[in-house]
């Protein structure tokens, strides 16, 4: 069948569809009314933070599941009522946003193919899209997530999956269902290395034939109607045809409102491959994949300081009214900590980097606490919590000292609109130093920013930009002042500065 036909179709769920399994009371009644969302607030200007739900903290220990919590695999206990638990954890932070991983029902079992024992912990590996998976807990607590999320100026994204299901899922058992998937045991993957592949031997869901990609439109916009959140994180988003996108745009906007936001995943995504979504209004932001690795090699003396700036002003030529998610670390790449070879003071200067730069920032769970994430399972263990009886993560160390420069780098982001939504300029890129300004024509906002990744000090002697309106400065990170007929501008070994008008 062609997509043309597919508006067509029934919005409220097909008279083929299967049916759900076993769905909670609560599915099955009338949903109480969505939490209310936060204030309207750009989205240029929002704090990410990315939770793997089950590696975060553990709530309601009767909904674990037996098993080894050290090892890399298994569920280790984080639940949905653990995240509500600890929201303040991230207010306190200054995270104006939340991306949960999927909170379907997933499969029972685990694969070796790994080496070791791998459940589906993760959420990505679904075998019932109308059902919540009891290990993340209830429909009920993920609607109180989004409710106490909005009550602390938060909003919440939640994690979908339309590519594939999970290993041995029971859609590949079910009459009604299993023509609908591709699969390595039948032998139909594609070799196109898109579409039609099977991703990590994962059964390929037929997105292609309307009915298949109906289904799985009606079972995640339910899911946003009843919890209220504000958003989805698309995963695998190159694997489904740009059609497919484009109808889910339609779809989602008719059923949740024209605000509801769409982050997509297109695996190492830039502002030029992400600009062919973008084009044709498929999703609102993409995470910019090239970000982490042009940093870390700034920060490691790869490359002239002249070549990061063109990149990073590069990225202010998305198209407008989109936007690119950056980050230092995630669950599908090594951390930048880890990267950095443990080195904590170019971490931060990475920190600096990601948070006076435009697009949204996604911060990984701990990283703001130097957990290492290293490379895969690693970049997944458990929140670090120091000696707060926290599970799973309880005992772990974590650097508070590290976190307070967080809290101090959100704080200034978030009252200086030049800093999400300016213009980038450099005024020196010789050498070790950089320094570049964040202009805001719309508020008068302007932040001078200057980082030092040699060994030695470094200075400059710099006119005062003409739309800095002084002739003096104020450092918003370390304190002080600066003021004369010129700049000079002095940075400490591998450290910065950034400089706010006098208030």
């Amino acid at each position: 069948m062609a997509w043309a036909l597919l508006p067509t179709l029934c919005l409220a769920g097909c008279a083929h569809a299967p049916p759900a399994a076993s769905p909670p009371p609560e599915v099955a009644a009338a949903p109480a009314p969505a939490p209310a969302a936060p204030a309207p607030r750009p989205w240029a200007d929002e704090i990410l933070y990315f939770v793997v739900v089950d590696r975060f903290a553990d709530g309601d220990p009767t909904n674990n599941v037996p098993g080894d919590t050290s090892a890399p695999g298994t569920f280790h206990g984080g639940d949905l009522q653990g995240l509500i638990q600890q929201l303040d954890e991230l207010t306190s932070l200054g995270i104006t946003a939340l991306w949960i991983t999927p909170v379907v029902k997933n499969v029972e079992g685990f694969v070796t193919g790994s080496g070791f024992p791998d459940w589906a912990y993760h959420g990505y590996w679904a075998d019932d899209f109308h059902t919540m998976d009891p290990r993340f807990g209830t429909e009920e607590q993920l609607r109180t997530l989004v409710r106490e999320a909005h009550a602390r100026g938060i909003r919440v994204l939640l994690d979908v999956v339309y590519n594939h299901a999970g290993y041995g899922t029971r859609y590949q058992r079910m009459a009604e269902t299993k023509d609908w998937l591709r699969s390595e045991e039948l032998g139909n993957c594609g070799q196109d290395n898109n579409i039609t592949s099977c991703v990590a031997g994962l059964p390929d869901f037929k997105t292609e034939r309307p009915e298949v990609a109906q289904y799985l439109l009606d079972a995640q916009i339910a899911w946003a109607k009843r919890s209220g959140v504000d958003g989805f994180r698309l995963d695998t988003l190159k694997h489904l045809e740009h059609g497919f996108w484009q109808e889910h745009r339609r779809q989602t906007r008719a059923a949740l409102g024209p605000d509801f936001f769409l982050l997509g995943e297109l695996w190492g995504g830039e502002l030029a491959s992400l600009d062919k979504y973008f084009v044709n209004d498929e999703v609102d932001a993409g995470f910019d994949f090239s970000f982490q690795g042009s940093t870390l090699a700034f920060l490691m003396g790869r490359g002239r300081t002249v070549a990061f700036d063109r990149y990073l002003q590069s990225r202010g030529k998305i198209r407008p009214g989109y936007h690119l998610s950056h980050f230092l670390s995630s669950h599908d790449v090594p951390g930048a900590l880890f990267q950095l070879g443990g080195d904590k003071v170019r971490f931060q200067l990475a920190a600096v980097l990601q948070l006076t730069t435009g697009g949204i920032p996604t911060i990984y769970y701990g990283e703001e606490v130097a957990r290492p994430g290293g490379d895969w399972p690693a970049n997944r263990d458990d929140m670090p919590w120091g000696p707060r009886d926290v599970k799973p993560g309880a005992g772990k160390p974590r650097d508070e000292a590290l976190r307070k420069t967080y809290q101090k780098l959100i704080s200034i982001r978030r009252a200086h609109p030049a800093l999400s939504r300016g213009t980038h300029r450099g005024l020196s890129t010789d050498g070790d130093l950089y320094v570049f300004l964040r202009h805001e024509a719309a508020s008068g906002d302007v932040v001078m920013v200057a980082i030092n990744r040699g060994q030695t000090p470094a200075t400059v002697s710099l006119p005062w930009p003409e739309p800095w309106g002084a002739t003096a400065a104020e450092d918003l990170l370390n304190g002080g002042r600066l003021e004369g007929p010129a700049l000079e501008l002095t940075v400490e070994p591998l450290s910065a500065r950034i400089l706010g008008k006098p208030g």
